[in-house]
């Protein structure tokens, strides 16, 4: 069974205190004389009363107007007056200030100007009793609608930060999604490139020259436990259960030989400036710019050579990978793994150039900032 709300409750209790008051008011009169006015009026407040949610300007009018013909024109001296104290309230309550605030005017100017004729029915005390609460009333009705405006607010505000924490961490997982695609692009790309160089290299000499598809395989072997080991490193870290795996990475811009000789060309590199003591994520983005690199190289240019130069000057580590092969090249540097390596450039703050060389062949240009690194670890810390 629905339960009736607090206002219909009120509202049937005034209606009740109304009609009680009034049948004591004709059963105490002397001789029982009445006017039509006596049940007229107060079926019209009570009424008005009744329907104050739904048609709250309406019953402030008409229960206010009731009431004030109630008093000087009918014979008994019934409980109306609690009438517009509702319907004052209500009106206030859902907005109409205005009509409230006019209304309760109109009505103590009315007493007032009623009052000064020779024949008085309230005293002074019971008129500023009447005024204190026809005010309290109106003011009444307006603090619970401020503080219902301002518990919607409370909840939006709450609805919305929930929402805004939802699109963050919805934000935050799609960056981390990006960030473990690049990282098992680069380790699987570069490592799997190599290894199918090498194997071609060892087939094609394994009758000829077996020495050197030897070596191949040696390399081979090498690397495919490289790229298990860093596959495991990564997995690892996401599972978040394999204490074992090394948390840094293995290569380095201080180790880039052994970049070069892993990569399986014969790269020309020329090292300007000390590489030691770079900041973790720089020396990271570097080392995998400079394999995704070489590895497309390897894939793509047709040539088994390349030059690198990596400089640090000016708070910057520039890194420059070149080949002349004449292979296929990326016209407007698209692809995946030049996506990934512009990527990591954008996000410690450097830039990142890749196209075709004027003279042919293809070059990767990343510059990748040291002092906006180290500002990026403050900021987190």
């Amino acid at each position: 069974m629905r339960r009736l709300p607090w206002s219909m409750l009120i509202s049937i209790g005034a209606v009740v205190a109304v009609v009680i008051g009034t049948a004591l008011a004709f059963m105490l009169q002397e001789g029982n004389q009445a006017n039509a006015l006596d049940f007229v009026l107060p079926v019209v407040a009570c009424t008005m009363v009744l329907l104050r949610e739904r048609y709250p300007v309406t019953a402030l009018i008409v229960a206010s107007l009731a009431t004030m013909i109630y008093y000087p024109m009918a014979v008994f001296d019934g409980p109306l007056i609690i009438l517009p104290f509702l319907v004052l309230y209500t009106a206030a309550d859902k907005g109409h200030l205005v009509a409230a605030i006019v209304t309760t005017a109109v009505c103590l100017l009315g007493l007032g100007l009623g009052e000064m004729g020779p024949v008085r029915h309230v005293d002074n005390s019971t008129f500023l009793l009447i005024t204190g609460w026809m005010v309290a009333a109106v003011a009444a009705g307006g603090v619970t609608r401020n503080r219902r405006a301002y518990l919607r607010e409370v909840e939006q505000r709450a609805i919305e930060a929930e929402h805004g924490r939802e699109e963050e961490a919805r934000r935050r997982e799609s960056e981390e999604r990006l960030r473990i695609a690049r990282e098992l692009h680069d380790v699987l790309g570069h490592n799997i490139s190599m290894i199918n160089v090498q194997a071609s290299a060892a087939l094609h000499g394994l009758r000829k020259r077996p020495e050197d598809a030897e070596q191949a395989l040696q390399t081979i072997k090498q690397a495919s436990k490289e790229t298990l080991r860093e596959l495991r490193t990564t997995l690892g870290v996401l599972r978040q259960v394999d204490e074992d795996a090394p948390t840094s990475p293995a290569d380095s811009l201080a180790r880039v030989s052994e970049l070069v000789a892993a990569s399986g060309l014969e790269v020309r590199t020329e090292v300007s400036g000390p590489l030691d003591g770079v900041p973790t994520e720089v020396d990271l983005a570097a080392v995998r710019i400079i394999r995704e690199a070489l590895t497309n190289v390897s894939r793509h240019s047709g040539s088994d050579t390349a030059a690198m130069a990596i400089t640090r000057e000016s708070g910057n580590i520039v890194i420059s990978v070149e080949d002349e092969g004449p292979g296929s090249v990326y016209a407007d540097g698209s692809g995946f793994g030049l996506q990934g390596m512009r990527e990591r450039a954008t996000a410690l703050g450097g830039t990142l150039e890749a196209g075709p060389r004027p003279g042919g062949g293809f070059r990767v240009l990343a510059t990748l900032p040291l002092q906006a690194s180290r500002t990026r670890q403050k900021e987190s810390r």
